[in-house]
């Protein structure tokens, strides 16, 4: 029952829309109206300010580390549910219950779910590490956000099959990139048509 109570909650702090709670708190504005569209931080940058998108970024990231360490030292440290938990709280953040169910992109909060597993299971850190320079490399180079965001979790899913690492890992890599690509398919096509905006 705690393992379910747990899971609940996991989902109900990735729903806290932090993007649109402080463009409303700061501007007084809908950020679902303008720029992007986006809740999350790239779109709070652009509409609200630098500032304020790099603390929705932390924010959005703290919701992704908290679920699985909640987990595991208050529910179990089996692989399993230390994942259920930080999957869940990615699906809180993409399909946040306070917004009609449609919310973010899942990068900040995929990330903090990544680094809290990689404090339960240390093997998590060489993936994680690579995946993080593959997105610097790509962002540098190209100022694409979204390019460097689904290299980044590409990159991330190759090498969680390339260590020894739990199988669980594996699958909750594969599901990972698997939000990531369905969140960012509008910026796909503006990838592949030459209209995506820079950063």
């Amino acid at each position: 029952m705690l393992i379910l109570i747990l899971l609940v909650i996991s989902y109900v702090i990735g729903s806290i829309p932090f993007g649109y709670l402080l463009a409303r708190a700061v501007k007084d504005v809908d950020i679902r109206q303008y720029g992007s569209g986006n809740i999350g931080a790239t779109n709070v940058v652009r509409v609200v300010g630098k500032k304020w998108g790099v603390l929705v970024f932390v924010l959005d990231f703290l919701k992704g580390y908290l679920a699985p360490l909640l987990m595991a030292f208050y529910g179990s440290r089996e692989s399993l549910f230390v994942i259920g938990a930080a999957i869940v709280v990615v699906c809180g953040h993409n399909w946040t219950l306070f917004l009609g169910f449609k919310g973010g992109k899942g990068v900040a909060a995929s990330l903090g779910a990544m680094l809290g597993i990689s404090f339960v299971f240390p093997q998590v850190w060489i993936a994680l590490l690579i995946a993080l320079i593959s997105w610097v490399v790509v962002f540098y180079i190209w100022h694409y956000v979204s390019l460097a965001s689904l290299s980044a979790s590409a990159i991330f899913c190759l090498f969680a099959f390339m260590l020894s690492i739990p199988w669980e890992i594996k699958i909750f890599s594969c599901i990972l990139f698997l939000f990531i690509v369905v969140r960012h398919k509008s910026n796909i096509i503006k990838l592949i048509e030459h209209s995506e905006s820079r950063f």
